[in-house]
């Protein structure tokens, strides 16, 4: 029984590996691409989530060791995911953020170290984003993305909107909001000749929503079906997430 109830889960684990490229240059902001003083704005920004984020991990796993379970997972859905390398119209690439499962999971303070962690190796391992412009895409993927998306969640959970529905718009919106604190960061530090802060920053959103629409319902559905499958073959507790989806 001990095996099965984690089969599933490792499956899902393996077919994501499977399908993750071996080199992604993504929409992480560069090393090097943005002014110094920028770097430590941001960092400044994002450090204090990344504490609490943290402290409540640590909480979380003293008062249920096999939270440390379903963090991990959590951790590698958003390393995967993120780290996926999509063609875009636009002569780019484009990827998904991963953060909707583990947001509605733990809540956006836990996606803050998770998150962070995982653009951490992927700066170090697959040239994906950089070291001094960590601040900057931790705060758009691993702090706006998954505190917009889990307010939403929240608010039609609160209204009696189903489950699905609401993870996969915690999924979706925390995609897109990801892409639009990103054009904001790029826009105020590359206005446009005519448009200024706020045209770059239209622009910006404009060349990521192309390609990021579908990828963001795309990474919705999968969410769905990952949170299906380990309320399946997870145990619930009282109160949480998954006790909440099997009513």
């Amino acid at each position: 029984m001990k095996r099965n109830k984690y089969g599933k889960l490792i499956l899902l684990a393996a077919i994501m590996i499977f399908l993750m490229p071996q080199q992604a240059y993504a929409m992480h902001i560069m090393e090097g691409f943005l002014p110094f003083g920028w770097c430590l704005f941001w960092y400044a920004m994002f450090a204090p989530f990344f504490i609490f984020g943290l402290m409540k991990i640590k909480k979380m796993t003293a008062e249920n060791p096999q939270n440390k379970i379903l963090l991990a997972f959590s951790g590698a859905f958003i390393f995967i995911l993120s780290a996926l390398k999509i063609p875009s119209v636009t002569g780019s690439t484009s990827h998904p953020t991963g953060v909707g499962l583990g947001t509605a999971l733990f809540g956006p303070s836990v996606i803050s170290v998770l998150g962070t962690i995982c653009l951490l190796f992927q700066a170090l391992l697959l040239a994906h984003g950089g070291i001094t412009t960590l601040g900057a895409n931790a705060f758009s993927m691993a702090v706006v993305g998954p505190f917009v998306g889990y307010a939403v969640y929240q608010v039609m959970r609160k209204t009696g909107v189903s489950v699905t529905i609401s993870l996969f718009t915690c999924a979706f919106l925390a995609d897109l909001a990801t892409y639009l604190m990103t054009s904001i960061q790029l826009g105020i530090v590359f206005p446009d000749p005519s448009g200024g802060m706020i045209g770059a920053i239209a622009k910006f959103m404009g060349v990521f929503l192309l390609t990021q629409l579908p990828i963001a319902i795309a990474e919705g559905l999968l969410t769905v079906v990952a949170y299906n499958l380990i309320a399946a073959n997870y145990p619930a507790k009282e109160g949480g997430l998954l006790h909440e989806g099997r009513k």
